[in-house]
């Protein structure tokens, strides 16, 4: 009985594998870990999209049965000897004993060349015996004593029939810095080389774990025993730089974070008058109330309508600006009345009807075509990139093609014209099978094809109990507000691409969830925190830190911000295509509403995720606009500029500098640059000249790294 099942499995192999109780070597457990431990599966060799040398296999090995076929019945069974088993070509080439091009990738007499000899020789049987149910490696957290010191790493699975057993030997040890941690293959000794954090992927099978690595930035121990500590934020921050002994900078004084927070709330500079009354201020809770302030403001609802519309990607489409137009409008309204972050989404995600009148609907003609739907929604409201399941099962995460082409499938019945609407038919192929691939729920379940999977989609996503959407937006908050996200990309959540601080993660996503996804909460707990309230004066202990927080990051201002600001301070306002004469660029609606100097300060045109974006600043050719072009320097010469005013006015040079010190730097200037000034301007010799040099002195205001940055 047994030899006609074995000849059944090998004549006719299903998706499935038989399940069989028997003395034989088990494919998907035992020889898909040799080959990927042996590297023949990665997307370097055979593991990629084409294969290499006319022989593919799946990437990491996730479709066992796609290896099955591959490895037994192409090429009329060549690539396998059922007579002299020690002599197919699945031996023959990993071992080198014929010419392979991927060199020696296993012994010849080795244990794992004598499990596929041995595989061989009992007939290439696919038996299952048991499947995997859970994949851990000891230590998954390890705080080393020094540089140069050793950590010995083990792998354990545990299978359905309760077994666990030691998989090292079989497990792929990836380290994200192969420059800072090296890993012996044979023994899975890893060799710390670099202080710092660092990430190590363990792999077997399908599943994939980090491993965590410290290594103290310092001999010396810190103690923050009497660092501030305003909520749990601090907690976890100062705990892991307490483990990384990382100094922290003192807290920002009061005018460095008057302009912090009201650039990072309302994309303002602080007013005179705000200056004058927060510094006269003698309440402690001083900070307080001015975030709360800050938070009401009809400033702070036209700010982060711009953040959310640059996630949304919000832009006219050709020949078409009112979509756009109304899609602005209803998520400013969302933004001003404090409708919660899951409503707003649930509204977005299941809208139809007249783009021009429904605005929301205008989600669905943002990308075009229903895999790019489902690669836009799964890393703006997931923080995933399900994209790399498309082609294959994603190699660093859970996601499956089924789950790629099954959130496509949902998307596949809209017509996405400027009326959206359900289709009666609409479908998209899956790549693996040649069919049309069932609508799913990512990593959940499948759903009724004949259905709008929209509303089920939108459910699950926003649940309470949902993995990735509250994390997803907060961690966006958070580096929003700290210049860098706690897990970066943004979009790319994963259990191998782990958070700096993974419990300060989790404890924002919760504490948001159980404030009704109120956007103004978090980011009114991550502004009260002594972590966003410190200085960006770094110490020598802490100057090489750019991702714990031990002291504020320094960040670009947005194009839009600095547009804004430039203006502020000048007097003179810019004019951006048909708007309203004096609209400021924060409040546009539309990302190609024509302005130059919004594209050369590096303006996202929202094609493609703005997230990116953030990190170049605008580049050279921003720093070159400002040095010398007349972005700012046409403003200067204006004779109603406020620089123009002033003299107008009769206003003495010191007056005018300490005016625009207070107005553009949120400070009063030091004695040695009003001396420094004063010599300049002393130095002129007519009311021309003179003129000149206080066009010289704003101009250098504005384009200081003190003013195009927020810190």
């Amino acid at each position: 009985m047994s030899t006609i099942v074995l000849l059944l499995a090998f004549l006719f192999p299903g998706d499935e594998a038989v399940h069989v109780d028997l003395n034989t070597v088990d494919f998907d457990n035992r020889v898909i870990p040799v080959l990927t431990k042996a590297g023949c599966n990665t997307g370097a060799c055979h593991g990629a999209a084409v294969g290499r040398g006319g022989f593919r296999l799946s990437l990491y090995g996730g479709d066992p049965h796609f290896d099955f076929r591959s490895i037994v019945l192409e090429l009329e069974g060549r690539r396998v000897n059922l007579s002299q088993p020690g002599k197919s070509l699945l031996v023959l080439k990993p071992t080198e004993s014929i010419e392979h091009g991927g060199g020696t990738r296993l012994e010849y007499e080795g244990t794992d060349a004598n499990l596929l000899t041995k595989w061989i020789a009992q007939g290439t049987p696919r038996i299952q015996k048991e499947r995997l149910i859970e994949f851990r490696v000891s230590p998954d957290v390890h705080v080393a004593a020094r540089i140069g010191a050793e950590l010995q790493l083990k792998a354990t699975a545990r299978f359905t029939q309760g077994a666990v057993i030691d998989v090292t030997q079989w497990t792929v040890f990836t380290p994200e810095d192969t420059a800072a941690v090296v890993i012996d293959s044979q023994t899975a000794q890893a060799k710390l080389l670099r202080r710092g954090r660092h990430i190590v992927v363990a792999r077997y099978l399908d599943q994939v774990v980090p491993i965590e690595i410290f290594v103290p930035v310092s001999d010396a121990v810190i103690d923050l025993a009497d660092a501030p500590r305003h909520n749990f934020i601090d907690h976890e921050v100062l705990g892991l730089l307490s483990t990384l002994r990382i100094p922290v900078s003192q807290q920002a004084n009061d005018l460095t974070f008057l302009r912090r927070v009201t650039l990072d709330l309302t994309g303002r500079l602080p007013t005179v008058d705000a200056i004058g009354e927060f510094v006269t201020a003698s309440d402690r809770r001083q900070r307080t109330e001015l975030i709360d302030r800050l938070l009401s403001s009809a400033e702070f609802s036209e700010y982060w309508t711009l953040q959310i519309a640059r996630l949304l990607r919000i832009r006219s489409q050709p020949q078409d600006a009112r979509g756009a137009f109304a899609y602005h409008k209803w998520l400013k309204k969302q933004i001003s009345d404090g409708v919660p972050y899951d409503e707003f989404t649930r509204e977005i995600l299941t809208a139809t009807g007249d783009t021009h009148e429904v605005g929301p609907a205008n989600f669905y003609r943002t990308v075009g075509g229903a895999r790019q739907q489902a690669e836009f929604t799964s890393e703006l409201f997931m923080g995933n990139r399900l994209r790399c399941a498309n082609c294959h099962n994603h190699p660093l995460d859970r996601w499956t093609q089924d789950d790629y082409h099954g959130l496509a499938a949902i998307f596949a019945k809209l017509e996405s014209g400027r009326v959206i609407k359900v289709k009666r038919v609409g479908e998209v192929v899956h790549p693996r099978t040649g069919t049309a691939a069932i609508p799913r729920i990512p990593g959940e379940k499948f759903l009724d094809s004949g259905s709008d999977g929209r509303e089920a989609f939108a459910e699950w996503l926003t649940s309470q109990d949902n993995p990735y959407f509250a994390k997803a937006i907060v961690n966006r908050l958070w580096k929003f507000m700290m210049g860098r996200g706690l897990v970066e990309p943004t979009d790319d959540l994963r259990a191998t691409n782990p958070a700096t601080h993974p419990a300060l993660l989790t404890q924002l996503a919760d504490d948001f969830v159980q404030h009704r996804y109120n956007l103004r909460h978090t980011l009114r707990r991550i502004a009260l925190s002594a972590a966003y309230g410190r200085s960006p004066q770094m110490l020598s202990g802490n100057r090489a830190d750019k991702r714990f927080y031990s002291h504020a990051l320094r960040r670009p201002l947005q194009p839009e911000v600095l547009a804004d600001a430039v203006s502020d301070i000048t007097g003179i306002a810019d004019q951006y295509g048909d708007a309203t004469p004096g609209t400021r660029a924060v409040a546009l609606f539309d990302a190609n509403i024509k302005s130059d100097a919004l594209d050369i300060l590096g303006r996202c045109a929202r094609t493609e995720s703005c997230e990116a974006a953030d990190q170049t600043g605008g580049g050279l050719t921003r720093k070159l606009h400002l040095f010398n072009g007349e972005f700012i320097n046409r403003r200067n010469a204006d004779p109603d500029s406020r620089l123009g005013k002033l003299i107008a006015a009769g206003r003495t040079p010191e007056e005018i500098v300490k005016s625009f010190y207070r107005l553009a730097l949120s400070r009063n200037c030091t004695q040695r640059e009003l001396a420094f000034w004063n010599e300049q301007v002393a130095a002129a010799i007519d009311s021309e000249q003179r003129q000149d040099v206080l066009e010289d002195f704003v101009w250098s205001l504005l384009t200081c790294r003190e003013f195009v940055t927020n810190h």
